[in-house]
C-alpha cells in the first residue's frame, strides 16, 4: 500500500506512544546525524571500501530499543548516488524538464525508488527544484528549468514516483539556493511577491504531492540562515502549507546554531552531529529550547519512518539496480529531452549518402553525465557520442578529431560527408562547487557557477573555422542550461541541445542525428539574443537581490526579442494547432485545440497553455505558462487536446493583506507550441 499523507498521519498515536518511553537523550539522538567521517565505510554488496560516505545508504534517526527503524539516506537526482558502477544514470533533471513529460518523470521516480530500496535505503534526497535566477548557476542542471509552474509539475511527479515505491522523497534546497560558489555565505533578498509567486510555489506543489521531507538550504534569506528560518520552516512550510513530514539540514554546514536550529524548525541535523546531540540536550536542560519543540520534531520523524517502513513489502534485490528496464527508461528520457534548435536541411543524416563522419571536439569521447558533487551517479557504463555514432552508422567510417589543431580539423571536415561538433561543458565548468580540486572553471575549482554562458573560446574558434568547411555540419551542445550560440550559429547547419543525457546519451544523440528517433524536446528556458537580457548576478558575494522578473517573463515584459522562446524545439515532422476553445467550469479554466501532424513521420509535440494579465491593476507578467501536455501523433493524425488550469494558479500575492488574491478581470488565454506569440492561438475569458 502506498504511503500517503493520510497513512502517515494515522501513525501519529503510535509514534506518540513510542515517544512516551523515550528519554530526552533518545529523542535528541533521533534528531542528530550519525555519519562518522573517521570510520571507513564498506560497500556491503562487494565488501569493498568506499571513497565517499555518499556511496552507501547511511543510517540516521534510529532507535532499536523502541523499534524505530533507521532512516537510510541516498542522494540524487539523476539516479541513486550509491555504490560504484551499478546505479542507473538518468539524464539530468534539466533534460528531463525538456521532455515536458510528468508521466515519464513519475516512471523514473519509481525506478529510482526501486534502486534505493535495493541498496537498502528508504529516503531519496534527489528532488532538486531550485529555480535559477540566472542560468549560469552551476547546479541548475539538477533542476527542471526556469519556470516555477513546470518545475512544480515535474518535481511533484518525481515525488509521486519515488514514494509509490514507499521511499521517502526529500525535496531540496528550501529555499532561494541558486548560487553555487557563494552558497555558504550569500544572503538572498527579494520582495514578498517575488518570494511567493516565483521562488516558493514549486515547493508547495511538491508538499501538496505528499513529499515526506524537505531539506533546508545553506544560504541565508533576508539575513537569516535558511536552516534556522522560523518564517520559512515553521510559518510557511509547517503551518501555512500544513506539511506533515520532517525538515533536514543540508550537510554539515546547513545548521550552525543549536538553539536557533531547534527552535526554528530544523528537525534533523545531517549528516553528522555538530550542533545537535549533547549540545541540544544541554540547551533543553538550560531552558533555551522547549521540550515541546523536540517532541514535535521527533513525532514528525518517527511517524514518517514507521509509515514508510510498514508500507514497504516489495523486497527488491540487487538485480534491479541498473537493470535493462531502468536503462531503457534512461534512454527514453534522453530521446524525449534532446532538443533540436536549428536544422537547415541537414538532419536527419542519411545512411545512404553519409559514408564518412567527422566527429570533432574533446567532449565527443568523454563519459560526460554531469557534475561530480553530491549528485554524481556511478553507472556500469556510459555511451559517449563517438560510441553512439559509430554504432548507429555501422557502414560508415567515423573519424574522431579532438579539435585542438584547427588545420587538421579542417582537413577532417573537408574529407567527410558530415561533421558533428561535440562542444560544451563538464563537471569542471559547472556543478556543485568543490574548492581546491584543480578544476578548469574561472574559480580554479571543480564545479561552481559559469562566468559566461558562452562556449569555451577554443570551441567557438573551432566552429567558426571548421564549420564552413562542410555544409553538413551539426553542433551538439552538452551542458546544464542556456548556452549562447549567436556568435557561431551561422557557421553550422544544425544545432542540437543534448544537456547531460545520462549513461545512454551517446545512443540517443546518434538516434536523433540519423532520424531513428524524431526529436521532441522543448527548451525549459528561454534562449536570449544577449546574456545581458537576463538578470545579472554577482556569483561571489555575500548579498544578492532576486528580481521578480527572470527568463522569458523578463524578456517579454521588456519587449526584447528572443533567439529561441521558452518551450521551443524543432521536429522532423510538422504540426498544426487549430480550433482553440476556452472556458471555465467549477473553478477551472478549460482550454482545448485540435493538434494535427501535418508531416510525413510520427512525432511528439508539447501543447502549452499560457494565461495573460494585460488588464491587471498590479504589475504582472505579460503571460505565464499554466499548463502543458505532450502528445504523440502519426502522420496525418489529429487529436483533440485538453488542458486545464485551476483559477488558484492565476492568483497574485498581496503583501499588504497578506495573502493570495484573485483578480476579477479579463484574462488572455493562449494555446500553442511555445511562449512566442506566433506559435500561439489566443482568446480571452472574463473571470
Amino acid at each position: 500500500m502506498k504511503c500517503t499523507k493520510e497513512k502517515r498521519l494515522s501513525y501519529t498515536e503510535k509514534a506518540k506512544a513510542i515517544m512516551a518511553h523515550m528519554s530526552l537523550e533518545e529523542k535528541i539522538d533521533l534528531m542528530s546525524g550519525k555519519v562518522n567521517f573517521g570510520r571507513e565505510q564498506i560497500d556491503e554488496m562487494t565488501n569493498d571500501p568506499l571513497k565517499h560516505y555518499n556511496h552507501v545508504p547511511y543510517p540516521n534517526a534510529e532507535n532499536k530499543r523502541l523499534g524505530v527503524p533507521s532512516m537510510r539516506f541516498c542522494d540524487g537526482p539523476r539516479g541513486v548516488v550509491c555504490g560504484t558502477g551499478k546505479s542507473t544514470c538518468f539524464p539530468v533533471s534539466m533534460m528531463r524538464g525538456a521532455t515536458f513529460d510528468p508521466a515519464l518523470e513519475e516512471e523514473i521516480g519509481r525506478a529510482i525508488g526501486r534502486e534505493v530500496r535495493a541498496y537498502g535505503g528508504n529516503l531519496f534526497a534527489g528532488v532538486c527544484i531550485n529555480l535559477p535566477q540566472n542560468p549560469g548557476w552551476g547546479r541548475s542542471q539538477e533542476s527542471y528549468g526556469e519556470e516555477s509552474f513546470a518545475i512544480g509539475q515535474m518535481g511533484a511527479a518525481l515525488v509521486r514516483g519515488v514514494q509509490e515505491e514507499n521511499v521517502m522523497a526529500c525535496v531540496k534546497h528550501y529555499a532561494f539556493n541558486s548560487m553555487e560558489i557563494s552558497r555558504f555565505k550569500v544572503s538572498v533578498d527579494c520582495n514578498r511577491r517575488t518570494e511567493r509567486e516565483v521562488f516558493l510555489p514549486h515547493f508547495k506543489e511538491c508538499v501538496d504531492a505528499g513529499a515526506a521531507s524537505i531539506m533546508s538550504a545553506y544560504n541565508l534569506y533576508k539575513g537569516v540562515q535558511c536552516g534556522h528560518h522560523d518564517y520559512l520552516l515553521c510559518k510557511v512550510l509547517k503551518e501555512e502549507w500544513d506539511f506533515d513530514g520532517f525538515v533536514m539540514s543540508d550537510f554539515i554546514w546547513g545548521v550552525k546554531d543549536t538553539v536557533a536550529g531547534a527552535n526554528n524548525g530544523e528537525d534533523l541535523e545531517m549528516c553528522s552531529t555538530i550542533v545537535y546531540g549533547d549540545k541540544l540536550v544541554q540547551a533543553v536542560k538550560d531552558g533555551l529550547v522547549p521540550e515541546q519543540r523536540i517532541n514535535d520534531a521527533v513525532l514528525r520523524l518517527v511517524r514518517t519512518i514507521l509509515a514508510f517502513e510498514d508500507a514497504y513489502t516489495a523486497n527488491y534485490g540487487e538485480e534491479i539496480i541498473g537493470c535493462d528496464q531502468h536503462i531503457a527508461l534512461a534512454l527514453k528520457a534522453a530521446q524525449e529531452g534532446i532538443t533540436l534548435l536549428k536544422n537547415d536541411h541537414v538532419l536527419p543524416f542519411s545512411r545512404d549518402t553519409i559514408k564518412t563522419i567527422a566527429v570533432i571536439g574533446k567532449l565527443a569521447v568523454k563519459p560526460n553525465i554531469g557534475d561530480y558533487g553530491s549528485s554524481r551517479v556511478y553507472p556500469k557504463y556510459v555511451v559517449t557520442p563517438v560510441e553512439g555514432i559509430t554504432k548507429a552508422a555501422p557502414g560508415a567510417r567515423v573519424v574522431y578529431d579532438d579539435g585542438s589543431d584547427l588545420e587538421r580539423a579542417k582537413m577532417s571536415a573537408l574529407s567527410a560527408d558530415a561533421v558533428v561538433f561535440v562542444v560544451g561543458f563538464d563537471h569542471g565548468d559547472e556543478g556543485e562547487y568543490v574548492a581546491g580540486e584543480g578544476g578548469d572553471n574561472y574559480t580554479m575549482a571543480v564545479g561552481g557557477d559559469r562566468k559566461t554562458l558562452n562556449l569555451h573560446a577554443d570551441e567557438i574558434a573551432l566552429i567558426k573555422a571548421v564549420g564552413p568547411q562542410n555544409k553538413n555540419s551539426v553542433a551538439v551542445i552538452i551542458g546544464g542550461n542556456t548556452t549562447m550560440v549567436t556568435e557561431w550559429m551561422d557557421k553550422v547547419s544544425g544545432i542540437v541541445m543534448a544537456y547531460y543525457p545520462g549513461q545512454e546519451g551517446g545512443t540517443a544523440i546518434a538516434q536523433i542525428l540519423f532520424g531513428d528517433v524524431n526529436p521532441s524536446g522543448k527548451l525549459p528556458y528561454v534562449q536570449p539574443l544577449s546574456e545581458s537580457d537576463l538578470p545579472q548576478l554577482k556569483w561571489d558575494t555575500t548579498n544578492q537581490w532576486y528580481d521578480y522578473y527572470h527568463g522569458y517573463a523578463k524578456l517579454e515584459k521588456e519587449g526584447k526579442k528572443t533567439l529561441y522562446p521558452y518551450g521551443f524545439g524543432l521536429s522532423y515532422t510538422t504540426f498544426k494547432v487549430s480550433d482553440p476553445h476556452f472556458g471555465v467550469k467549477a473553478g477551472v479554466i478549460t482550454a482545448s485545440c485540435t493538434l494535427m501532424n501535418t508531416g510525413t513521420r510520427r512525432g511528439a509535440e508539447v501543447v502549452q497553455l499560457y494565461i495573460g494579465f494585460k488588464h491587471s491593476s498590479v504589475d504582472r507578467p505579460v503571460k505565464l505558462l499554466r499548463g502543458f501536455t505532450r502528445e504523440e501523433l502519426d502522420p496525418g493524425q489529429s487529436r483533440l487536446v485538453d488542458i486545464s488550469c485551476p483559477l488558484s494558479k492565476l492568483e497574485w500575492y498581496n503583501p499588504t493583506t497578506p495573502g493570495f488574491e484573485f483578480e476579477h478581470m479579463e484574462y488572455e488565454v493562449y494555446i500553442g507550441t511555445s511562449s512566442a506569440n506566433h506559435d500561439l492561438l489566443a482568446g480571452s475569458l472574463k473571470l
